[in-house]
């Protein structure tokens, strides 16, 4: 269907689809399968390749209407807005600074941040081979360096903001993530 409808033929990572308990799970992970039930919380998430360009989406949907999986779909929308904001706020934020930030955010919201990181570079296919998996490339609680540097080339990079909010006891998690750096 992707190629139909929009020339995709390769995706530069794993497409995920996880439901109920494997939401908790951040994207390294290969939880077994699970079946959907008519009453689940779903994240997806795919990195699909545009003209030789990598895009990466991750969405949250709610099946039912279950009040506390609704607030969870909502505030992790809410929370990407206000990473993004956060980032505009400062000109020489560094990578560390917005995945604190996005923990903070996720306790406000009575939330667990769920991921080792908060986002990552993206460029031209294939970006993982040309910048490695070094943690300068993630939103990262160790990654000090300016986000908005140039790469070697003296090139803008571009980053993806996630946002992976967690409830343990309850067994669900939601997942967002968007490029951040388009204004």
């Amino acid at each position: 269907m992707a190629f139909q409808l929009f020339g995709i033929k390769k995706y530069w990572h794993k497409r995920i689809v996880r439901a109920g308990r494997n939401t908790l799970y951040p994207y390294r992970e290969n939880p077994p399968d699970l079946t959907v039930s008519s009453e689940d919380i779903v994240f997806l998430d795919f990195g699909p390749i545009f003209e030789d360009w990598e895009a990466d989406l991750g969405w949250t949907y709610v099946l039912g209407n279950d009040p506390v999986k609704i607030k969870l779909r909502d505030d992790i929308e809410k929370a990407w807005d206000l990473g993004k904001a956060y980032f505009e706020s400062k000109p020489d934020i560094t990578s560390s600074e917005p995945f604190n930030y996005m923990c903070e955010v996720a306790k406000e919201h009575g939330w667990e941040f769920g991921g080792p990181h908060a986002g990552h570079l993206i460029g031209e296919f294939p970006h993982e081979k040309i910048q490695g998996e070094d943690i300068i490339n993630y939103i990262h609680p160790d990654n000090h360096k300016p986000m908005r540097d140039p790469d070697q080339k003296g090139n803008p990079r571009d980053w993806i903001l996630e946002v992976h909010f967690v409830d343990r006891e309850r067994e669900i998690g939601g997942f967002v993530e968007k490029l951040l750096t388009v204004d």
